[in-house]
């Protein structure tokens, strides 16, 4: 989230190169919407911003049961002692700033997402005391089919924005049989994974919907429709009302997204 267009084309070539999928916010306002529904593993965060500043939005995502444990990097222009301790007690795990080394922004970069990563694999009470297991972690303990199914959504999630995303692909990263996968997903969501992508990109977007001022067209491209007239056929059919009609609505009656609640992989 920045609203420096050279910064930013300099941070997302970096990111991207080195094989991260961005989303790029102008304003924290947009951001922290965007972030409600596609739950990154890492946020970067720039302190002075149109609409609500940095630390705001920083405390916003850390009151949200759905983001709290996203990791922040504030990346700023402002270097005095009080702005960077404001950042670190707003929730931020890091401090960058500006103008920056990319290979630093790098480095940064897996250190935050190794640490997020290990801390998530542990069991809540020793998590807590920030205990390493050394040798194995939970996952590796889980029955094989929950662990499918894990691996399985984790794909699904992190290529969703992916237009050419099909079932096989799924299927193919994992190395099973798609009859094996469809069981599996049969089993435990009721569903065909075609179904599952299906209804994970319909969710995300009527989250957007309600939660964001991005516009339809974009929506469609964040949930992999490049063709916004496909996917508000699409949305229709699903939601049995137009992306105007239910952004609308959710914005008179909010109750309407309290059903729809951010995936995480479990």
């Amino acid at each position: 989230m920045d609203d420096d267009p050279d910064q930013l084309r300099l941070l997302v070539a970096a990111l991207r190169n080195a094989s991260y999928r961005v989303s790029v916010a102008l304003n924290g306002d947009q951001g922290y919407a965007r972030a409600t529904v596609l739950l990154p593993d890492l946020i970067f965060l720039d302190v002075r911003m149109p609409g609500r500043n940095g630390i705001t939005i920083a405390r916003l995502l850390k009151g949200n049961p759905a983001t709290q444990d996203i990791p922040i990097i504030f990346i700023s222009a402002l270097i005095n002692q009080d702005e960077r301790l404001a950042g670190l007690r707003a929730g931020a795990v890091d401090y960058i700033c500006k103008p920056f080394h990319v290979d630093e922004i790098l480095e940064r970069t897996r250190i935050h997402l190794s640490l997020s990563q290990r801390k998530s694999t542990l069991p809540p009470d020793t998590a807590e005391k920030n205990i390493v297991l050394e040798g194995k972690t939970p996952t590796a303990s889980l029955p094989t089919n929950l662990l499918l199914r894990q691996i399985a959504s984790e794909y699904i999630f992190s290529h969703i924005h992916e237009p050419s995303l099909k079932s096989s692909d799924v299927a193919s990263s994992m190395q099973v049989p798609m009859r094996r996968l469809n069981a599996l997903f049969e089993t435990s969501d009721g569903t065909s994974v075609f179904e599952f992508i299906r209804q994970e990109r319909m969710r995300r977007a009527a989250l957007m919907l309600g939660q964001s001022t991005l516009t339809i067209a974009e929506i469609a491209i964040e949930v992999g429709y490049p063709n916004p007239a496909n996917f508000s056929t699409e949305f229709k059919k699903f939601w049995k009302k137009s992306p105007t009609q239910f952004r609308n609505e959710s914005q008179i009656n909010p109750n309407i997204l309290r059903g729809i609640i951010p995936t995480k992989p479990v």
